[in-house]
């Protein structure tokens, strides 16, 4: 690798009136297993590996940027939350996370079931093998042509959104000569500890029914009057990357209250309850998730003494965990370029990829964590921003962090946990090419979602 000299930006971060850091970690070399996938370490040329293969030989068989996704952990961490529900909860897999048809068998493998939001996701699902009876269809605005290829193919259950899409769905079910299994999604008031823009459980945003005012009452009466729908449950999710459970508590003593009003009013119990996803993951060595067993014996205890207390069998719960699985599988692998030292403020390091596969930054002011992985260094730590090489101020890939004051063009540095909506939310803009997913399993790797070409680019381009 080359070695440039060029003068060190600010050491602490308490110079800056924003940022995550207040000052340098004790060893810029150290990874934080909390950060990394399971089977990320350095060897003893100070090169980091993940899945036994080093990043130094992975840049130069699959080039950079380009996401890395540690296959034995993804299927540890789904296993994790499969057995911590057991056999008398369900766990659907959100793929709008991560989704391909590599991590669809993957999943069908480990015995986990599948929530898809558009007709793509539904397509990826069906082509890789996933039973249609093990997916479940979100979204706040399907189409007439995704109900009913997904009615058409049988998916375990569609979530309605809207009053318009009860009738909707009753309608186009009928036509097929089919009932569907259905639940209804009811935004329920509370007020998730996150981002505006990923919070999802108050009345003023585009999900769902709101329990307030007596509408979600009304859907549920609807719907258990039309011969095209089986209404099978509640569902509620109040938003993502949360880690305070306070939220979930509220969020199902509203939705028992529900299903105890739809029993005292219409006889009947309806046997599921899905709480959704949302749980968080460590982007940073300051984030805290929990762990799935203490995040399923919470849930479960929360609903089973709601339930209790209102005097109804405790229905059947669905989870949705898709950051939670994901994210900390992948890591995003980067070549520096530009270094530019801004006297007083911080070293600007410029990568060659950017906001195209990771607007997370831009979008929800995310934070995140980086390394220089392609070899140690015992240089001074400097404060830097990594951005990328888009045409935008706001191209941001890590705001504030340390990385080592020699860090040099043609180095390498990683940001981890990116296994979750990096790739998903992946553009083209300023027509940059989006990178490759490759997963690396026990010494192997192999491109699961390829690099895109400028063919691919210009195929699309008709004029």
């Amino acid at each position: 690798m080359s070695r440039s000299a060029h003068p060190a930006g600010p050491r602490h971060a308490d110079v800056l009136p924003e940022g995550h850091y207040t000052a340098p970690p004790a060893d810029l070399n150290a990874l934080d297993p909390k950060v990394w996938a399971h089977t990320v370490t350095r060897d003893q040329n100070g090169v980091v590996n993940v899945g036994g293969i080093e990043v130094t030989r992975l840049a130069e068989e699959f080039g950079t940027p380009a996401y890395f996704l540690d296959e034995a952990d993804f299927r540890s961490r789904a296993r994790a939350w499969r057995t911590a529900f057991g056999h008398d909860a369900d766990v659907f897999y959100a793929g709008k996370a991560f989704l391909s048809r590599a991590v669809v068998r993957w999943l069908h493998e480990e015995g986990l079931n599948l929530d898809v939001c558009s007709g793509g996701e539904l397509a990826t699902a069906l082509s890789a093998g996933m039973p249609a009876d093990r997916i479940a269809f979100h979204g706040n605005n399907k189409s007439e042509t995704e109900i009913r290829t997904a009615i058409e193919a049988g998916v375990g259950r569609i979530v309605l959104d809207s009053f318009q899409e009860i009738v909707r769905v009753a309608h186009i079910a009928q036509s097929l000569g089919k009932r569907q299994r259905v639940q209804i999604r009811v935004t329920v008031g509370v007020e998730a500890h996150t981002h505006e823009f990923i919070a999802t459980a108050h009345e003023d945003q585009k999900f769902g029914i709101p329990l307030a005012g007596g509408q979600a009452a009304e859907a549920v009466r609807r719907a258990l009057q039309l011969d095209g729908l089986e209404l099978i449950g509640i569902h509620s999710h109040i938003g993502s990357q949360i880690f305070d459970m306070s939220g979930f508590e509220v969020a199902a003593h509203r939705v028992v209250g529900l299903l105890k009003a739809i029993r005292d009013e219409h006889g009947v119990e309806l046997p599921e309850i899905d709480l959704g996803g949302g749980l968080g993951i460590a982007y940073t060595s300051d984030d805290d998730p929990r762990e799935p067993h203490e995040i399923a014996k919470a849930l479960s205890e929360i609903v089973t003494r709601e339930c209790e207390a209102a005097k109804l069998r405790t229905p059947r719960i669905s989870v949705e965990p898709g950051r939670a699985i994901v994210g900390p599988t992948a890591f995003t692998l980067y070549e520096v370029g530009t270094i530019k030292p801004l006297d007083g403020l911080r070293t600007y390091v410029s990568v060659d990829g950017g906001m195209s596969d990771n607007i997370r930054t831009a979008l929800y002011d995310a934070e995140y964590s980086v390394a220089l992985v392609s070899r140690t260094s015992d240089a001074e730590p400097m404060l830097v921003r990594v951005v990328g090489k888009h045409c935008e101020s706001g191209d941001i890939v890590v705001k504030d962090a340390f990385l080592p004051s020699d860090l040099a063009a043609g180095d390498l540095i990683a940001v981890p946990a990116t296994g979750a909506y990096c790739r998903s939310m992946a553009s083209n803009y300023n027509h940059a090419l989006r990178p490759p997913v490759v997963a690396v399993n026990d010494g192997g790797a192999r491109v699961i979602v390829r690099r895109e070409t400028e063919e691919d680019l210009l195929r699309l381009d008709v004029g």
